[in-house]
């Protein structure tokens, strides 16, 4: 049998409400059973000493917390719903969910994959009170039952495509389910299957029959295999694995838990009861598995036994593996079973052994056995080749190998060989990439699909960080991996754990905090790069980033050797030294050029590649490399030849920045043949350029006029007729460089427009020539630019300059305008300040390339706190055989669901949001009788109290409605309100997308049956 490797686990079971507090409680031989709780039954009024017929004989068991807990939001159902559904479904989607997360997968991932769903279960007593109140059954009542629906129900919430189904083996069903999921990867029916089982005791039924049947332990407990085994204890939980073929397990590079390498399913067959166990079976179903495996019953290192604790099938279990194991000399096989610590799971039985095993195998130590101290003498262990586990046993780092028991008490027998991981799985190395990566910084980026789940959530994951020692990067490698693909993001730099811990709870506790870093983008930013021109320069600029990014060190060090050749310096060092000779023109406009591309491609690589572009002046050089008009070795040339040649012009030309338009300055300057208009940088923003004598001529002018002038500090009149000299030389370089039209859509601030790529405009030899003397319309570029819809505007440069300017173009235009993203605000900027430019833009949408950030050392499989889901919203039976009437033996209790939702998360923390409410904020409701018959009718539908929606809360992504929902809520309609006029499914579904379409649908059809636009229709009453 091809190796399966289980790499996620989520469990929960009595005393542990986690996969970690579960590993705990076997270490510490911990006891899980207690009084049966009063949300169970009275299990003081159903027991009676003795075990009288219709009684139970103990008043103990293994129970799970809070069993009616479940956060209905998160999956997006309605209360109605939630509270018609098995709790045993709601504890599985948890669950799953989270045992996805535990495999290093986002579960959003697999939506639409052939992901199987295999799940083991055998009681079924929340149908048994509901389905038999006849007067109460729903649609939902029947959806929200029935064993298929526990496997049916991870598929449909995680859209997941492959087989779907439940088994009922009795005890062996999970067992049973793996077995089933195993062999569908093998025949690779999927690739990913879920295998899991759940059982929660709803009624004292079951403890009933075994006492009647004798096997009952009167405390509750299991003794598995211990001189005062005296019967079963029964026990709840839930469990469930994530499978993949080792082989694609190990290719991915995630973790492996362990390997399945062989599982066998058999019957007893016509033996002495139905109900007894059969130890031939049970030899020939160990046989299967070891040959499939691979394995002699020798290389079995312990095994998780059945272990009910009852005389017989212990003697039974004992003796068949006495079969393949007595001739063991000197290495006896080790034995134990978890339902000492749980009691008897049931339906999840098998799960909860192979999660033990499998955290066993990762740990490399096998739990003692609970009650193991008082070993039965009468199985005779040491003949039979086995010693029970007294002690915990240490293992060796790999090749050892397990073997887990499963008997339904029906017959139906399972078990399965397990083996550790192979090394490099059980604790895998960095995930190697085709990117070098690093920016040193880390981002933790977390999703939910509401601000308080967020803020849970924070919470916990600043918990687990600060509870272990793992590095910065490989927790924010790991949460951008594992926690997207919900409605809200929030992101946050940090450069270490300590750091990222103290952020997450800030964040938690402010929520103005929490509002600054967290989004919910509607849909795929549009991002625009905008590139500064001279005058941003300074000595050093960027150091800070080149030391601590390496991703951006590779890409200044790739643009200075483009343009050493041209140089003759390099301008890597003459920028990282802070020499001064970066304000020389030479140097600047070569310097400027490198930081430029640098930050552009680093951010490329990144996976933020722009939508648009846009370069002011000498900055749309590092724009049309991007934009793929200019090869690097030629922008580097044409940059080299500008910088030196401008640099070789006379002095005494000068620059002056004027507070005027530019239509009051044209004429002017007509007149001052060495003046041009160099730059419009806004309505009211003019750079003039030129003669110096002619400038102060101008400048006194317009000073008499009342406007505001200031001079430039600057070697040369850029952008002005005294650039003529220099363009024959520059032409002939550009010539031999050329250049095409631009890939990327690139504003021009030479055209104040965007390049016409469908008619070839293209950034050629004549494109560049122009340039040099060309008035630079950054005003025109931009406001084309922000019309067309810019969402984020990314300043490429080494510190804001445009900005500011862009803000006062959009201001105007837009309320809100584009957000404003800097990679490098500043001087002291490097890393860190990296991190948060990119946290800005995953928040707005944007889907980085989470690779790059890291190196490779941090990019390692690392376990993160599992969703924390919410508890507040409660959902249980009215009455269930604790407060029913026990008459003679038979319960009848009254069958009706009830709700326990205080509040929905909306209105616990501010600033408030909801699965329900959080995109109601602000937003009035409708008055009128139409309006308020359709938020009753909707409330009822969905269990909702009417004060919670709002008109744009939306039915389907927000409420849960489906195809029943709808039918009910048309039905009920029509109840409530006369003189509508016809209304058919067909009209009615288009009119669904939010509560506030749907008045407005039902005031349109209801005028038009009357014949007028009066929105007021007749309430019927009841």
């Amino acid at each position: 049998m091809e190796p399966i490797a289980i790499v996620g686990i989520d469990c929960r079971f009595p005393g542990a409400p986690d996969t970690g507090a579960y590993w705990d409680l076997l270490m510490r031989s911990g006891d899980g059973v207690g009084e049966v709780p009063r949300l169970r039954w009275d299990a003081k009024e159903f027991h009676a000493a003795g075990g009288a017929p219709g009684r139970t004989n103990t008043t103990e068991g293994g129970f799970v917390n809070d069993p009616d807990a479940f956060d209905n939001e998160f999956f997006t159902i309605s209360p109605r719903e939630a509270a018609a559904m098995d709790p045993q479904q709601r504890l599985l989607l948890q669950s799953a969910w989270r045992a996805v997360e535990d495999a290093g997968i986002a579960p959003q991932q697999l939506a639409g994959s052939g992901a199987g769903v295999f799940v083991g279960i055998m009681g079924n007593e929340w149908a048994q009170l509901h389905l038999t109140d006849y007067d109460n059954v729903t649609a939902q009542i029947g959806s929200g039952n029935g064993y298929c629906m526990t496997a049916n129900r991870i598929s449909y919430h995680l859209d997941l495509k492959g087989p779907s189904l439940a088994v009922d083996t009795a005890c062996s069903s999970s067992l049973v389910a793996v077995h089933l999921a195993a062999n569908a990867l093998l025949s690779e029916e999927c690739d990913v299957a879920l295998a899991g089982g759940v059982n929660v005791a709803l009624t004292p039924a079951l403890s009933i029959f075994y006492t009647q049947a004798g096997l009952s332990a009167p405390d509750g407990r299991c003794k598995p295999f211990s001189s005062e085994a005296n019967g079963i204890g029964r026990g709840e939980g839930v469990g469930v694995v994530v499978l993949r073929r080792l082989k694609d397990a190990v290719a991915d590079g995630q973790r492996v838990y362990a390997v399945i390498r062989g599982t066998a399913v058999n019957q007893d067959g016509r033996s002495n009861g139905i109900t007894a166990p059969n130890r031939w079976a049970q030899q020939e179903v160990l046989a299967s598995a070891y040959r499939r495996a691979g394995v002699e019953p020798s290389d079995v290192t312990f095994t998780e036994g059945h272990g009910t604790g009852t005389a017989l099938g212990d003697m039974m279990e004992v003796r068949a593996l006495g079969h393949h194991h007595a001739g063991r000399s000197g290495k006896p096989l080790a034995l134990g079973s978890v339902k000492g610590n749980l009691g008897h799971t049931e339906g999840a039985a098998g799960i909860a052994g192979l999660i033990k095993v499998a955290l066993s195998l990762h740990n490399r130590v096998v739990p003692a056995s609970r009650f193991a101290a008082k070993e039965n003498p009468s199985l005779k262990m040491r003949e039979h080749g086995i010693r029970l586990l007294k002690a915990p046993l240490k293992l060796p780092a790999e090749g050892v190998v397990a073997g887990l028991s499963s008997f339904g008490m029906g017959g139906t027998n399972a078990h399965a060989v397990l083996e550790s991981a192979p090394p490099a799985a059980a604790r895998p190395k960095a995930r190697p990439s085709a990117t070098a990566g690093g920016i040193g910084a880390a981002v933790f980026t977390l999703t939910a699909p509401a601000v308080p789940a967020l803020q849970r959530n924070l919470l916990a994951q600043a918990d687990a960080a600060e509870r272990r020692r793992v590095p910065v990067g490989s927790l924010a490698w790991n949460s951008n991996h594992v926690k997207a693909g919900h409605r809200y993001r929030f992101a946050v730099s940090a450069s270490d754990t300590a750091e990222l811990v103290t952020r997450l709870r800030s964040a938690a506790d402010d929520p103005d905090l929490l509002a600054r870093l967290t989004a919910a983008p509607t849909g795929r930013p549009r991002t625009a790069f905008l590139y500064t021109g001279q005058g941003s320069q300074y000595p050093a600029m960027t150091a800070g980033l080149y030391r601590d990014s390496a991703l951006y060190r590779g890409f200044l060090d790739e643009a200075d050797a483009a343009l050493l050749p041209h140089t003759g310096r390099s301008v890597r060092d003459l920028v990282l030294g802070g020499d001064a000779d970066v304000h020389l023109t030479r140097w600047t406009q070569p310097a400027l050029f490198a930081v430029e591309y640098a930050l552009g491609r680093t951010l490329a690589e990144l996976g933020v590649r722009p939508d648009v572009l846009l370069g002011h002046s000498v900055g749309e050089y590092a724009a049309a490399v991007l934009a793929g008009a200019l090869p690097l070795d030629g922008a580097a040339r044409l940059i080299a030849a500008r910088g030196a040649l401008m640099q070789e012009l006379p002095e005494g030309g000068g620059m002056l920045s004027v507070r005027a338009a530019r239509e009051s300055l044209e004429a002017r300057v007509a007149e001052e043949p060495l003046v041009g208009i160099a730059a419009v940088n806004g309505p009211l923003a003019t750079v003039l350029s030129g003669d110096l004598a002619a400038l102060e001529r101008i400048e006194g002018e317009l000073t008499e006029r009342g406007l505001k002038t200031r001079r430039l500090q600057v070697s040369h009149a850029f952008h002005s007729p005294l650039m003529e000299p220099m363009l024959e030389r520059f032409a002939a370089v550009a010539e031999e460089v050329g250049g095409t039209v631009p890939q990327v859509p690139v504003y021009s601030t030479v055209r104040g427009r965007l390049l016409d790529q469908e008619a070839g405009e293209a950034m050629d030899a004549a494109y560049w020539v122009e340039h040099i003397g060309a008035t630079v319309l950054f005003a025109d570029a931009t406001i084309a630019l922000l019309d067309d819809g810019a969402t984020h505007v990314v300043e490429i440069g080494p510190r804001p300059v445009l900005s500011g300017m862009v803000r006062t173009l959009g201001g105007a235009r837009t309320a809100a305008g584009p957000v404003h993203v800097h990679p490098v605000p500043g001087e002291d900027a490097a890393g860190r300040e990296l991190g948060d430019a990119l946290a800005e833009l995953y928040r707005g949408g944007a889907v980085p390339d989470w690779d790059a950030v890291y190196e490779e050392k941090d990019r390692v499989p690392q376990q993160l706190a599992p969703y924390a889901f919410s508890d507040k919203h409660r959902y249980w039976a009215a009455r269930t055989p604790a407060l029913g009437e026990a008459r003679g033996g038979r319960v009848e209790p009254a069958l009706q669901s009830v709700v326990s939702a205080p509040e929905p998360e909306s209105a616990q923390s501010e600033p408030a949001a909801s699965a329900v409410a959080v995109l109601s904020v602000g937003h009035g409701r409708p008055e009128g009788p139409v309006a308020r018959a359709a938020y009753e009718v909707v409330g009822k539908v969905g269990g909702y109290a009417p004060d919670e929606l709002t008109p744009d809360l939306r039915l389907y992504e927000d409420l849960g409605f489906d195809s029943v929902m709808v039918m009910e809520l048309k039905n009920r309609l029509e109840e409530r309100l006369t003189g509508l006029g016809e209304m058919t499914v067909q009209d009615l579904l288009p009119r669904l997308s939010t509560v506030g379409e749907l008045v407005g649908f039902l005031n349109e059809i209801g005028a038009a049956a009357h014949g007028h636009e009066a929105p007021g229709q007749e309430e019927r009453t009841a």
